[in-house]
């Protein structure tokens, strides 16, 4: 029997996050593991209320909907910021309700990694062995993460980047699309890589670095 999945967020992110959601399903063997019942967004723009109205996906109102809910009705936080994710998590929590984890059915996760409530893995992506995530990590088309890395809650690793083995990823970080984390360094929290830079020593919380290599 399919659970009922409410996506967080209309813009583009969210609607990838629902592509990921029809491909478990099309793939599943038992039948469709989730059932779409809509969109929350408390600011949705009208070009992306267009655009899920041609996915034949409703757009429910404010995340306040939430409360109107079913028992067991899952939450996908469709939203690509790892600083928004976080407090749009922190405010949701008020629900109660449980956050789905969700693979694509053409990513790879290695069946000993361990991971905390939403996590979102899109297409293509890869992540090998002991990899630990927190709440509500997102790796994005095409991403890498390699062995015995730990990724901390709301982490974002954006398309083509790679992230080493045995590095460890604080809460919040941003890794830009077709950057790369050389192994076992360390991305404080809250800190962002830019598109295509390349990481040669650990990163202190809360900064922006960019460039190869990245300063």
């Amino acid at each position: 029997m399919s659970a009922g999945l409410v996506v967080v967020g209309c813009g583009g992110h969210g609607r990838e996050v629902l592509g990921i959601v029809r491909a478990i399903n099309a793939t599943a063997d038992a039948g469709p593991v989730w059932r779409v019942l809509g969109f929350v967004d408390d600011r949705p723009s009208e070009v992306n209320l267009k655009r899920l109205q041609r996915l034949e996906v409703p757009y429910l109102g404010g995340t306040g909907q939430l409360a109107e809910q079913p028992a067991g009705t899952y939450l996908a936080l469709g939203i690509g910021d790892p600083a928004v994710r976080r407090a749009v998590d922190r405010r949701l929590s008020a629900y109660a309700l449980p956050a789905a984890v969700l693979v694509h059915p053409d990513a790879t996760v290695e069946a000993d990694a361990v991971h905390g409530e939403g996590l979102i893995v899109f297409a293509g992506a890869r992540v090998t062995t002991n990899v630990t995530f927190g709440r509500h990590v997102h790796l994005n088309q095409n991403s890498a993460v390699a062995h015995d890395c730990e990724l901390g809650d709301h982490v974002s690793v954006n398309p083509l980047a790679a992230v080493s083995g045995e590095c460890v990823l604080g809460d919040g970080v941003l890794i830009g699309a077709g950057a790369v984390v050389l192994q076992r360094l360390r991305v404080g929290a809250g800190a962002t890589v830019g598109a295509g830079a390349c990481v040669v020593r650990d990163v202190p919380a809360g900064v922006v670095v960019k460039g190869v290599p990245a300063r």
